[in-house]
């Protein structure tokens, strides 16, 4: 008999406090750790740590904005449409309760992420791709810690396997499943190790777009993936070939693709 992983774990952190959650947690792990990767990139370039700070606040505003609309438009705008009031982090029916950051889709953060960035970079005067490969670093380490946060809420869950390492999500039922959160939330980790060697070692310096184009493909890649080892999020998905995540990967791979070989091109006429 299989000695499945038994997660029964309370998505909030105390008993009774409702605000206090782990996959807020998670968010905020997440943002420190990156805050801390890309102040040691600003220091090693010589750039003003202050000035990191208010990038800080321009990202987490387009993020967390952007996530939240991603998800009314991408998955569920019909409901949101009848129900406007909800696209806030709060509800007032059958009674008042806040719901924190419930509902995020990572394609509306990273599309958000990098409008704010756009806006950053005419204000202070940095380059977009330049920028862009710096932050690939954090930015794999957040969503690796935001999918932990998913795996801690019991959210996000996978199909029903009998793998040794499956999961039984008995907050859900007692089926054992993929822990496809925690699957994404390894590649993640793996991608912001790899993303920051390749900083580290300086060969890609002067090839902007590669460190950003690589890691942009290498995530949405295995998001299509892993996607075949989920749970549908909504009803509509059911009678889909490729679910909403899939189909909203194929623009962010083909990009990355692009600024890949648009930086080995750099790299062939320099040489």
């Amino acid at each position: 008999m299989n000695a499945f992983v038994v997660w029964d774990l309370e998505p909030t952190l105390i008993p009774g406090f409702e605000y206090l959650r782990w996959y807020s947690i998670c968010w905020v792990i997440g943002i420190i750790v990156g805050y801390q990767i890309m102040k040691k990139v600003y220091e090693k370039e010589g750039l003003p740590v202050i000035e990191l700070d208010k990038l800080v606040t321009y990202l987490m505003f387009g993020i967390i904005l952007g996530a939240r609309l991603g998800h009314v438009l991408f998955y569920d705008p019909v409901y949101y449409w009848n129900h406007p009031i909800e696209v806030l982090p709060f509800r007032l029916e059958p009674e008042f309760q806040f719901t924190g950051l419930a509902g995020l889709a990572s394609h509306g953060g990273f599309l958000g992420a990098l409008i704010v960035l756009y806006l950053y970079v005419r204000k202070f005067k940095r380059d977009f791709l330049w920028l862009l490969d710096q932050l690939m670093i954090a930015g794999a380490v957040l969503g690796g810690f935001i999918r932990l946060g998913n795996l801690l809420n019991s959210e996000i869950i996978g199909i029903p396997t009998n793998v040794p390492w499956a999961f039984v999500f008995t907050r859900i039922d007692q089926i054992p499943r993929h822990p496809a959160q925690l699957y994404e939330a390894i590649f993640y980790l793996l991608i912001g190790v790899a993303a920051y060697l390749l900083w580290k070692s300086r060969k890609f310096e002067n090839k902007k777009g590669f460190i950003f184009g690589l890691g942009m493909t290498l995530i949405f890649t295995q998001r299509f993936f892993i996607e075949f080892l989920k749970e549908n999020q909504v009803a509509f998905e059911q009678n889909l070939l490729l679910n909403m995540g899939q189909i909203l990967s194929f623009i962010p791979v083909l990009a990355g693709i692009y600024l890949v070989v648009r930086s080995l091109k750099q790299i062939k006429q320099s040489t």
